[in-house]
């Protein structure tokens, strides 16, 4: 599952999603909270900051931006300067607004939160200030949102339907969403608004409510697995659906589709600090998952880890792909043992970076470890924080030793050096030199060992090209793969010479 979510994410592209529902503005207000009013008994803030972002669909908006897709935006703004914040927030992050229509008559729905502060930094809601119209919009303004959805069904590859239930996303308008874009075989997801009438979703692809949405349209509390599957199986049923998501809280999702009906966990406990924003964040993340063609599952266990992340923080904040991979990395640290592709290694490295961790490489054959190699295994792990050593493979070993090496196979000689505290990863290459590996890998120092003075250290040019160092590390005298070969061959005698068959992880070089 590690490699595969890794895989997963690092892919995604830049699709186009059509991203129609209700846009608002969040407004958050912090301040001190410093004393009770003589007037009445509540807090009064003394104002420190006002921060503006988007919420509702301009989150889901925000959101697949942050994972590399390129949201168009279908929906109505008003004529006010919280509409044309959205319209800026929006544009800053590559939105394409064009289809955000504004309306002189009604206001832009906004949410203001005032966010009383403790010591200037531990952060308690106090009050949420809404302004909106739910009022349905004119006949004419439906045509021309119908319109313009056709005319942007063409470009893009996924529709999302954010519904907050603030008058955009009708029956009658949702009904002929949905039949346009399964003639055009575009898939529809839906993150739907709190009811219990659901028929105007019918003949979308996907759905996602959460426990309480689900709830309510179901008419029974969902609170086991077996209430879920129920739940779901029933929306499926009555709604045609491709596949359902029942998002639950700190237990994960419940994916129903036609193959599967199981609950995928979340990763890790998390400490729910704000869970605004977590449905936008999860329908975010299956609509680019989708668009990638990942299948449901590997699609549900992404935006699990995305909506925790999500709830972590203060506030309707973005998740960006670098928090995805260093998530997934970080939970899987020693899960997945020393020994990676190059792949899986190159995104290993990147979250020691975001940890602001030194990477040394060093290689070798290592075929027969002896204290010349753990000496310099040491040394490496001293100048550094994570050690990465390139470990030549059989067919590279014979292509630069003798015949009959190496004594261990790459699998043995890995599990070795796997063993050794000092050594953080593994990989194996199969050509003669590291060059290849040393540039994915791009360590911050190269060690070699001092007999490599006179002979020019392979990668030394390009790992000093950015800034990194070459450093050579001293060698114990008389210790060497092929001393402690040719030492057991002479034990043995010259007729079992070739019998003896055993592990040398190669000197320093």
């Amino acid at each position: 599952m590690y490699e595969k979510l890794l895989k997963t994410v690092t892919n995604l592209g830049s699709p186009k999603i059509l991203l129609v529902g209700d846009f608002m503005l969040d407004v958050y207000t912090y301040g001190d909270a410093l004393r009770i009013s003589p007037e009445a008994p509540v807090p009064v803030l003394k104002v420190c900051r006002t921060e503006h972002s988007c919420g509702g669909a301009g989150l889901v908006a925000t959101n697949l931006a942050a994972l590399g897709a390129v949201p168009v935006c279908l929906g109505v703004i008003g004529a006010d300067r919280n509409g044309e914040r959205i319209k800026e927030k929006l544009t800053e992050v590559g939105a394409d607004i064009a289809g955000l229509l504004v309306v002189k008559d009604r206001p832009t729905t906004s949410k203001q939160r005032l966010v009383g502060l403790a010591q200037h930094r531990h952060r308690q809601q106090l009050m949420r200030i809404d302004e909106e119209s739910t009022e349905p919009l004119p006949d004419e303004l439906n045509e021309a949102i119908l319109q313009a959805y056709k005319d942007k069904l063409k470009i893009v590859c996924v529709v999302c339907l954010q519904d907050y239930n603030k008058g955009l996303l009708s029956p009658s308008l949702c009904k002929q969403m949905i039949q346009f874009a399964t003639k055009a075989k575009k898939k529809v997801l839906v993150d739907p608004c709190l009811t219990s009438d659901y028929s105007k979703y019918v003949g979308v692809t996907l759905i996602t409510p959460n426990r309480q949405e689900a709830s309510e349209a179901v008419g029974f509390d969902i609170e086991t697995a077996e209430t879920a599957a129920r739940a779901a199986k029933e929306l499926a049923e009555k709604l045609k659906l491709e596949a359902i998501v029942i998002t639950l809280d700190k237990e994960g999702a419940y994916l129903k589709t036609e193959k599967e009906s199981q609950i995928v966990p979340t990763t890790r406990p998390r400490s729910v600090y704000d869970v605004t924003g977590a449905g936008d964040m999860v329908l975010a993340t299956l609509a680019i998952t989708l668009a990638a063609d990942c299948d449901y599952k590997t699609a549900v266990q992404l935006s699990n880890i995305t909506a925790g992340i999500e709830v972590e923080k203060f506030g309707a904040a973005a998740v960006t792909i670098e928090e995805v991979i260093n998530e997934i990395v970080s939970q899987n640290r020693g899960k997945s043992g020393k020994v990676h592709s190059i792949d899986s290694l190159v995104d290993e490295l990147t979250w020691h970076r975001g940890q602001k961790a030194t990477i040394v490489f060093t290689n070798g054959c290592f075929d027969v470890v002896h204290r010349g190699h753990t000496e310099f295994l040491k040394f490496c792990k001293s100048q550094g924080d994570i050690v990465v050593v390139g470990l030549n493979s059989d067919s590279s070993v014979k292509a630069i030793k003798e015949p009959d090496r190496p004594i261990n196979n790459q699998y043995d000689r890995a599990a070795v050096l796997a063993a050794l505290e000092m050594v953080d990863y593994i990989i194996v290459f199969d050509e003669p030199d590291p060059l290849n590996v040393i540039k994915k890998v791009k360590p911050d120092i190269l060690v070699k060992g001092q007999d490599w003075a006179q002979k020019g250290v392979i990668g030394q040019e390009f790992v000093e090209s950015y800034g990194g160092k070459v450093v050579l590390a001293p060698l114990v005298e008389g210790k060497s793969s092929t001393t402690t070969i040719e030492k057991m061959k002479a034990l043995k005698g010259p007729h079992s010479a070739n019998n003896s068959r055993m592990v040398s992880p190669e000197s320093k070089s």
